[in-house]
């Protein structure tokens, strides 16, 4: 199975030594000169091959002086903007005046300066025969409501091309993920070199994967506060947490779908993990609104995998050829691989890594031997939501002997789950004052608690007094409020980072055909938690 990738030299790719051609720019978004020196300097240091002076963001700007003093004094080849307010900069002066700026620019040694389209014809007129051998004028269009249609992007690029442009610079906004397909297409056929770019979060991986569309250059900010457009990353993200350097049009895409997406880890360790195991593949954040227009739109053999969250879990079952029997049970999955005669298999590795997790720290709490069965069985088990972590919970817990209790706060999906189960539905909030036993297990399976809202706790602390283990979902944080309120009294917890990391284990198989680095898995998350 391991041979459907090519793989890099791993020796290599440690090394940092770069697969792809494509450029990689920051944009200096200081309000002085000084800042900007500052700006660049931090820019090579972080790994940047190029950076855009924005001179629209100057608050006092003479060109003579500070031009000169900006190009020469950088670290790294100019990209020079003086971007408008009628094209979603900050200047708002003499036309003329800012022309002059950016043939001034080209002068002084910049290596590219960026002109708008409805400017471009009369520009690259006025410098005509006077451009430096190396030096490449940039034609840009920006849309800051929507994506246009294939055919309209195409003739876009054609009038860019008609203006003399050495690059076409097309930048657009996502309204839905399936809206970067259109700019992957129009740059892997573009007949001049292209930068494509769809902004927001929706639109990240057209930053993220421009290598392997054979994108010309894509833009990284130097720190999250300082991005220049919408759904920008960071520099530092790009080359370190997606191995930016390294995707190359053979790459093979995996991802986490789901909506929220971003506060995902998974990237962390699947991106690091396929590096050190020298795995031609990436692993992207997909903010997915509608998840059959996702998988009709990227049928490509190259989107080979998927990891799935909430709220897709359930309803991407009917995108699937074909569904594991025991996710099939559960009717939520979490792992979906695309197989080699291209048809989808779908999987639910949550419930395995969560109760494994949970059997082995009853284990050791009560020193049980693993040969002696499921310290589970018999235990009552209280299941807080009934969603696809739900569900997950409730079946894994079911087959191992446990008598099941759904909480949910609408009463008929617990008792559907219940009745799936053979278990008992409980309202979420009567959940607070049902305790038959002693000794109960929790499983949290809600969002309550979760950040932004991480003051909140689905159950209240002493209603806990009546459990000997509690574990939650959620992972970020890692220690919720109702962890630590479980920890205070006297409950065995489980971080819910350890269902995430045993999942793993399982969709790094899954995708792969190859063990997963369960050592590195773990060392990453505990670094990044």
């Amino acid at each position: 199975m391991a041979s459907r990738f090519a793989t890099w030299d791993v020796e290599t790719s440690r090394k940092g030594v770069r697969s792809n051609a494509t450029l990689l720019c920051t944009p200096l978004m200081g309000t002085t000169v000084d800042q900007m020196l500052i700006d660049m300097s931090k820019a090579k240091e972080i790994g940047a091959d190029v950076v855009e002076i924005r001179l629209d963001r100057l608050r006092s700007f003479n060109p003579t002086e500070d031009l000169q003093v900006l190009i020469r004094g950088s670290p790294l080849p100019t990209l020079v903007t003086y971007r408008p307010i009628w094209e979603g900069g900050q200047y708002e002066g003499d036309e003329k005046k800012r022309q002059d700026a950016l043939r001034l620019a080209m002068e002084y040694g910049a290596d590219y300066i960026d002109v708008e389209l409805q400017v471009a014809y009369e520009f690259n007129e006025s410098i005509a025969g006077k451009k430096p051998d190396k030096f490449k004028v940039i034609v840009s269009s920006h849309n800051f409501h929507n994506t246009p249609s294939l055919e309209a992007i195409g003739n876009l690029v054609a009038r860019i091309q008609a203006t003399g442009a050495d690059v076409a610079k097309i930048v657009t906004t996502a309204l839905d993920i399936t809206d970067v397909a259109c700019m992957f297409q129009i740059s892997v056929h573009s007949q001049i070199p292209m930068i494509g770019i769809v902004m927001g979060e929706r639109g990240l991986i057209s930053r993220l994967l421009t290598p392997k569309f054979g994108g010309y250059l894509t833009y990284g900010a130097l720190e999250a506060a300082a991005i220049s457009a919408p759904g920008q990353p960071t520099a530092k993200d790009l080359l370190d947490l997606y191995n930016f350097r390294l995707i190359r049009p053979d790459t093979k895409v995996y991802g986490i779908i789901g909506k929220p997406v971003g506060h995902s880890k998974s990237p962390l360790l699947f991106n690091e993990s396929f590096k050190k195991v020298g795995l031609n593949a990436v692993y992207v954040h997909l903010l997915v609104d509608d998840v059959v227009k996702f998988f009709n739109t990227y049928s490509s053999p190259d989107f080979a995998g998927y990891s799935c969250t909430i709220p897709h879990k359930e309803v991407v079952l009917q995108c699937m050829d074909e569904i594991d029997p025991i996710a099939k049970k559960i009717g939520a999955v979490n792992n979906l691989v695309r197989k080699p005669d291209g048809k989808f298999k779908a999987y639910n590795t949550d419930y395995i890594g969560a109760i494994s997790a949970i059997e082995d720290a009853l284990r050791g709490t009560n020193g049980a031997n693993p040969a002696a069965g499921s310290p589970l069985a018999g235990k009552l088990f209280v299941v807080l939501g009934a969603g696809g972590a739900g569900k997950s919970l409730a079946y894994g817990a079911k087959e191992k002997g446990a008598r099941v209790v759904v909480a949910n706060r609408t009463f008929e999906r617990a008792v559907d789950l219940a009745a799936k189960v053979g278990g008992k539905a409980l309202r979420l909030e009567e959940a607070q004052y049902f305790h038959p036993e002693e000794g109960m297990i929790l499983a949290n399976c809600t969002s309550v608690g979760m950040k932004p809202n991480i003051d909140v706790t689905p159950l209240a602390k002493e209603a806990l007094t009546h459990y000997s283990l509690v574990f939650d979902a959620i992972y970020t944080p890692k220690d919720t409020k109702l962890l630590r309120e479980a920890k205070e009294t006297g409950c065995t917890i489980v971080y819910g980072t350890e269902m995430l990391i045993r999942q793993g284990f399982e969709q790094w198989k899954n995708f792969t055909g190859l063990p997963a680095p369960e050592e590195l898995f773990r060392e990453l998350m505990s670094r990044h938690s």
